[in-house]
């Protein structure tokens, strides 16, 4: 059975921010418009990411909303490297600067959202942000990209394990496979980062 946490509809996001001489970027899930004067949102950002770092120190972001036209591409060039071993930008020209001094994403994307943080909450693996809204635009007249829309359209089928008899677990963000009849305590797919809530059992 699955997790009923999957059940809750979350739309996906490129976050990114700027670190003086360096732009960097990552996959969230969780934006929410709070107010609309002002015009507030919040972003849940975990605190592994490096983009979660700048935030902190430099108190400005963009959200682009990932709309249906996106390709696996994008969530494999924003979420599955870190921005302290590699430039997410250096190849990726589908950007421009936002009001706030961070990127939007125009590629994959409908709209952005550039906020200034005013507050943040820490929550344990997370820090919340809560900020004005400083830009947005429409980017483009498609349908943002839910969680559930990337699981069945966008995020590659990853075949059975082949070894019958096996127990294997299978990353439901990435399709990462880690065999072993259970699950480290503490385990992080080390593809995505997520931790072992996303992944499922499967016996081939």
């Amino acid at each position: 059975m699955s997790n009923p946490m999957f059940n809750i509809s979350y739309g996906l996001y490129v976050l990114t921010a700027n670190a003086g001489q360096k732009d960097n970027g990552c996959i969230i899930n969780t934006v929410t418009q709070v107010t609309s004067e002002p015009n507030q949102i919040t972003i849940a950002v975990n605190k592994g990411n490096y983009t979660h770092d700048i935030i902190m120190e430099t108190k400005a972001f963009t959200v682009s909303v990932i709309s249906e036209a996106a390709d696996f591409e994008l969530f494999r060039h924003f979420g599955f490297c870190s921005g302290r071993d590699v430039d997410k930008f250096a190849d990726f020209p589908a950007i421009e600067r936002t009001a706030n001094g961070t990127l939007a994403v125009t590629k994959g994307t409908n709209a952005y959202i550039a906020g200034r943080v005013t507050k943040t909450w820490d929550v344990g693996t997370h820090t919340v942000f809560l900020a004005d809204v400083v830009e947005l635009k429409t980017l483009a007249d498609v349908s943002s990209a839910t969680y559930s829309y990337y699981q069945e359209h966008i995020k590659p089928r990853t075949p059975a394990p082949s070894t019958k008899g096996k127990v294997v677990w299978r990353c439901t963000v990435c399709g990462y496979i880690y065999e072993g009849e259970e699950l480290p305590e503490g385990f992080v797919c080390p593809i995505c980062k997520h931790g072992a809530a996303d992944f499922e059992k499967v016996i081939s």
